[in-house]
């Protein structure tokens, strides 16, 4: 049995400085191991160091073989890009039909190409790249909240590495996505002609992304909801009595839209709430990259009530994050992960959101867990005075809501695990020239 697992990491340095994108990644491992003890897992990554060192039992992919075989530029050399939209966008389509209908010829010119010209010895990774998507059995992409518009370039190379598993006839599946808002026309395009062929598609539960899959041309039969695949991992490390920290982070980004303004309002709320209860504020930051980097955003929230912390930053594991929230009695967040690690394990959560994206997150997360979730917009004119109350009605109902949200947390864990039972049957049904058993 042969996987080819992609995932929602970042690029480059950024690879695996999302701990949420890594415990996604850590759970649909176990799973495929758990369903099949042997399988051969190559797990699309640039850093094989760290993907042995989170997912161990695993085999490294290299990605710059799979976005050059399967990227628009492949055989044109990124001349597109100096090309009106249009034509651009020609050129691309060009491109893909010559790889699904003539591979044979495809690959010929790509090594063409590559001869002339391949300062970063691509090549044989393009080859590694053709040979286990012709032996597999299933492709994977595991939990993401890619099909969004701020995930323009993750949403082209998944729907054209999707495309390239289908037309080999291999199995494909997608994990706990999230889904929306998407207001890209191309992009709309491209999905439509590409998801409707997935064999099952599980949503994780984003406000409107039922809907937003459905008018993609998603068949409700092979469409579900079944919640964050990162849940099973806090649920399963959850603490055994309640905290008495409140958890706090912000994620600063372009796509999150917080500025510095909203810090400056969030600041003397949090300050206040803590001292009057007489209780820490600790930092559970999630990303740790340049362009989202939560331990530094933590740091401008506790400035002048812990000017010693170092914002969580040697909290550099999925678990050790999940352990940290354990000791909160409730957790502020703007990250969508520090919300999930928190409501898993029976903490509520007030939810952060200056953007659409976010707010769909969170109120997804309403809609999973039921209860003990509340979001405060961070663009309101009182915001201060709603995040002041949200706090504190989160705060007076986390013993009750406790047992409720973890039972909501094992439906979702349950829910989930039926997804990947399913998949295992349908690569069976498919058939394979491989033990799909083993």
């Amino acid at each position: 049995m042969r996987i080819v697992l992609d995932t929602a990491l970042n690029t480059g340095p950024a690879e695996y400085a999302n701990l949420g994108d890594v415990a996604m990644l850590q759970v649909a491992v176990t799973r495929l191991l758990r369903l099949w003890p042997s399988a051969c897992i190559d797990v699309l990554t640039e850093s094989p160091g760290n993907l042995a060192a989170y997912c161990p039992g695993t085999k490294p992919l290299p990605r710059a073989g799979r976005d050059l075989w399967v990227g628009d530029s492949a055989i044109f050399g990124g001349f597109d890009r100096l090309l009106p939209r249009a034509a651009s966008v020609g050129l691309s389509g060009l491109s893909r039909t010559l790889r699904l209908r003539c591979p044979d010829a495809f690959r010929r010119l790509m090594h063409l190409r590559l001869a002339i010209r391949d300062r970063r010895n691509v090549g044989p990774q393009v080859d590694a790249f053709i040979e286990a998507m012709s032996h597999a059995d299933l492709f994977v992409v595991c939990g993401a909240g890619g099909f969004t518009d701020s995930a323009g370039a993750w949403n082209a190379s998944t729907l054209n590495t999707l495309e390239e598993a289908i037309q080999r006839k291999v199995s494909a599946v997608m994990f706990g996505q999230g889904m929306g808002p998407l207001n890209d026309l191309q992009v709309q395009n491209r999905a439509r002609r590409v998801l409707p062929e997935v064999s099952l598609f599980t949503l994780r539960g984003a406000r409107g992304g039922q809907e937003l899959a459905e008018s993609l041309g998603l068949n409700p039969a092979r469409l579900l909801t079944t919640g964050d695949e990162a849940v099973e991992l806090a649920y399963e490390a959850r603490a055994r009595e309640a905290g008495e920290a409140v958890g706090i982070n912000l994620r600063v980004a372009s796509y999150s839209n917080v500025n510095g303004d909203m810090i400056d309002k969030l600041r003397p709320v949090l300050h206040e709430f803590a001292r009057r209860h007489n209780v820490p504020l600790i930092p559970v930051p999630i990303a740790f990259h340049a362009w989202a980097n939560d331990h530094v955003s933590i740091q401008q929230l506790l400035k002048g009530f812990d000017d010693h912390s170092d914002g969580g930053i040697k909290l550099d594991t999925p678990i050790k994050v999940i352990q940290q929230v354990g000791r909160c009695r409730i957790v502020v967040t703007g990250a969508y992960h520090a919300a999930v690690f928190a409501l898993s394990q029976g903490i509520p959560v007030v939810g952060l959101s200056a953007s659409d994206d976010y707010t769909a997150k969170f109120l997804g997360l309403e809609d999973q867990f039921g209860l003990g979730c509340e979001t405060v917009l961070l663009d309101a004119a009182d915001v201060s005075e709603r995040l002041a109350a949200a706090i504190e009605k989160s705060w007076q109902s986390a013993e009750k809501v406790r047992l409720p949200l973890q039972e909501a947390a094992r439906r979702q864990i349950e829910l989930s695990q039926g997804a990947y039972l399913r998949a295992r049957e349908d690569v069976i049904s498919r058939g394979s020239n491989r033990s799909v058993e083993g």
